[in-house]
């Protein structure tokens, strides 16, 4: 069995959940549930706290999770980053008072900062000369200042609102962006063939998400022109049509770009074309 350890709570939780779900695997029924077995597909889901997931698995208690790059880099294990999961995007920042003097990386020195991920933010000053005291927070880093706890803060930042708040503004470079990712235990060969089956589901996920079909005619002597525009990942399938001057085009093109792909083979002389939904894919 490869055990996986996803978030229980958390803004990465209900995301990894879908993900594995969407992947074929099987998830709880029940909150309070803390370990499934899916032994149809050999695998043990644990429900941990996001925060411990590197811990465990950089143990070798489990063999592979499912956090963020953040709190990998926070957690001083040993576990490895094995491929990125597309959701649960995030920047890492410092933010000082408003009326306070501090606005770039040198103005730390000498100061307090609070922050959640006191490894991370630690490591990251010493790196550059900054001598400064990380003070450790579970939570609610914002109001740290206004008590008197910090000088500064250093949080987790999507759009500033909390922040702006707090009456605190951003500044300097981002400390880090972090998203969701796979991790694996050091003691796991990454050639396991356990994990390369979860790796190629995982990939069939993030394909499906990103990608849609797409169907189109075009007249044979378009179909380069045409091509040239949706090039596919491999080579487009190109099948005859009863009329014997057009072809029938399907290839695989980025969801985003789905109308401006449209538009260009209207324009190059396609009529037909149909997008459909990806429900999964293997690579």
């Amino acid at each position: 069995m490869l055990r996986i350890a996803v978030p229980n709570k958390g803004m990465l939780s209900e995301p990894a959940w879908n993900m594995l779900a969407e992947a074929g695997y099987r998830l709880r029924t029940n909150p309070r549930q803390l370990v499934v077995e899916d032994s149809d597909n050999g695998i043990e889901l644990f429900y941990l706290r996001p925060l411990d997931i590197a811990v465990y698995v950089g143990r070798g208690t489990i063999d592979v999770g499912i956090t963020g790059q953040d709190l990998l880099k926070n957690s001083g294990t040993e576990a490895l980053e094995h491929m990125p999961l597309g959701f649960g995007a995030s920047t890492f920042r410092f933010a000082a008072p408003n009326e306070s003097s501090i606005s770039e990386l040198k103005d730390i020195d000498g100061k307090r900062v609070a922050t959640s991920f006191d490894k991370l933010v630690h490591d990251y000053l010493v790196e550059r000369g900054i001598n400064a005291e990380t003070i450790h927070l579970d939570g609610a880093v914002e109001s740290s200042v206004h008590l008197g706890v910090a000088d500064l803060i250093a949080d987790v930042v999507s759009t500033g609102t909390t922040l702006r708040n707090a009456g605190l503004r951003i500044f300097g470079d981002p400390i880090m962006h972090s998203e969701a990712c796979l991790i694996r235990s050091p003691r796991l060969d990454p050639k396991d063939e356990r994990l390369t089956v979860l790796s190629r589901r995982l990939e069939g996920v993030l394909t499906a998400q990103r990608y849609v079909l797409m169907d189109y005619d075009i007249p044979i002597s378009k179909v380069a022109a045409a091509v040239a525009v949706t090039p596919g990942f491999e080579s487009p399938t190109i099948s005859p049509l009863h009329d014997k001057q057009w072809n029938a085009v399907r290839v695989m093109v980025p969801k985003a770009k789905v109308n401006q792909l449209m538009d260009d083979l209207y324009e190059v002389g396609a009529r037909g074309i149909i997008v459909t939904a990806l429900q999964a894919s293997r690579m």
